[in-house]
């Protein structure tokens, strides 16, 4: 066996995890990337380059101002802005078995945009490029990791050890987990999880209508759950997420693509006009997943690792990304103090720090379905209501949503926006 050493290693070089690594190199450490697949970070950006010609990825993420501070922050935002990216000034939302309605606009916040639509294969590939130009961080595609270590002290520090399927060996300080939902290094560390299922099934694909999407976000609350059109570059191009019923979506999966174009037109009530195109659908089940604990000593656990939500407000992505900043800033202060990075009294600062802003927003987000999921005549008259009374309230409302553009709360600071942003879109 090769035994290599670092002062941390992160497992998962996907949004999350890359922007993890890009964040912590301030830090001075020898940071080391394991990646499951084989990928060449050198040919990562052309790849995606050619893909855009032949049109969108289906998956996407709603990328916040805090989020594009962050990635502006780790130098990917302007390689992003070079491939593709779609600002969305508004974001129109209504009840479609009622008469609630509310919608919100950069405009009354003076700002240039809610925030933006983003492929998640030109984040990724943003990344890459901006950490080939960082030189303590090490990517290593095809590192299977098999066995994860408890801590080892050496010294006046402790190390955990991971062990990969090709036989190496990784020695670290610290280990990130940013290994998705799944994760193998959370189910190593045997850190329980609260999960349970959503009981509905997302739908997700490329669009193109017959109206243009006008910059903004549209999202509909059906009967069986929330569908939401993402507007794209293309003005006549959305990228859909269809929340419902498992059963619904089995059958909406086998329709043919005329079919399924003339029943998101029927469900979305012909807002953008009639959808002319589909590209090819994907389906996935939806599970809210929270881990007990986010910290053992000389391990963090954060994005998908650590929590996942239901997609009806695009905050998954968002919540993962701020996990990144807030544990970088706890290691680069204990870097400055002299203090183990791997030290668990360094790490509970990062759990304390985020590990209630998530599990509000999951609470959030649960309330939502099960106010949005239940058709009972009085509950369907309180959240018209309080729709409408909210679109009227325009303090609480411009509050609300310049907390959910992560610019207002407790926003760790490396997504804090400098005073002068001025910059165009």
């Amino acid at each position: 066996m090769t035994l290599h050493t670092a002062d941390i290693v992160i497992v998962g070089a996907g949004m999350v995890g890359l922007t993890a690594a890009l964040s912590l190199a301030a830090s001075g450490q020898k940071i080391v990337l394991l990646e499951n697949r084989d990928v060449n970070p050198a040919t990562v950006a052309d790849e995606v380059g050619a893909q855009q010609v032949n049109g969108y990825d289906p998956r996407v993420s709603a990328l916040t101002c805090a989020s594009q501070q962050l990635l502006t922050h780790v130098g990917a935002w302007p390689y992003m802005q070079q491939l593709r990216i779609s600002p969305y000034t508004d974001m129109d939302v209504w009840d479609g078995e009622g008469s609630g309605h509310i919608h919100f606009s950069s405009r009354d916040l003076h700002e240039l945009a809610l925030g933006h639509i983003v492929e998640n294969r030109v984040s990724v590939a943003a990344l890459y490029q901006a950490a080939s130009q960082v030189d303590n961080l090490t990517l290593v595609g095809g590192a299977a990791v098999t066995q994860l270590s408890e801590p080892e002290s050496a010294g006046d520090t402790s190390y955990r050890l991971l062990s990969c399927a090709d036989g190496t060996q990784w020695r670290a300080k610290l280990v990130v987990a940013a290994d998705g939902a799944l994760s193998k290094i959370r189910q190593l560390a045997a850190i329980p999880m609260w999960e349970w299922d959503y009981g509905h099934h997302a739908i997700v694909t490329t669009v193109r209508t017959g109206q243009r999407h006008q910059s903004t976000a549209w999202q509909r609350f059906t009967e069986d759950g929330p569908l939401a059109f993402l507007p794209l570059d293309d003005p006549h191009c959305c990228s859909i997420v269809w929340s419902t019923s498992p059963d619904h979506a089995a059958s909406l999966m086998e329709l043919d693509d005329d079919a399924f174009c003339a029943a998101l037109t029927r469900e979305f009530e012909s807002r953008l006009g009639a959808v002319l195109w589909a590209d090819q659908r994907y389906v996935f089940p939806l599970r809210q997943r929270h881990a007990q604990y986010y910290v053992q000593p000389g391990l963090a656990v954060i994005g998908d690792a650590a929590h996942t939500i239901h997609p009806l407000a695009g905050q998954g992505v968002n919540l993962g990304l701020m996990d990144a900043a807030a544990l970088a800033e706890q290691v680069l202060i204990a870097v400055e103090r002299g203090e183990d990075i791997g030290c668990e009294a360094v790490l509970k600062r990062f759990q304390r720090q985020r590990q209630g802003a998530n599990l509000q927003m999951s609470a959030g987000m649960e309330a939502f379905k099960q106010l949005f999921g239940h058709q009972q005549p009085v509950l369907k008259l309180i959240r018209n209501i309080g729709m409408n009374t909210l679109d009227k309230l325009s303090p609480l409302k411009q509050h609300i949503v310049m907390q959910a553009m992560g610019l207002s709360g407790d926003v760790p600071l490396l997504a804090k926006r400098p005073l002068d942003h001025s910059e165009p879109l």
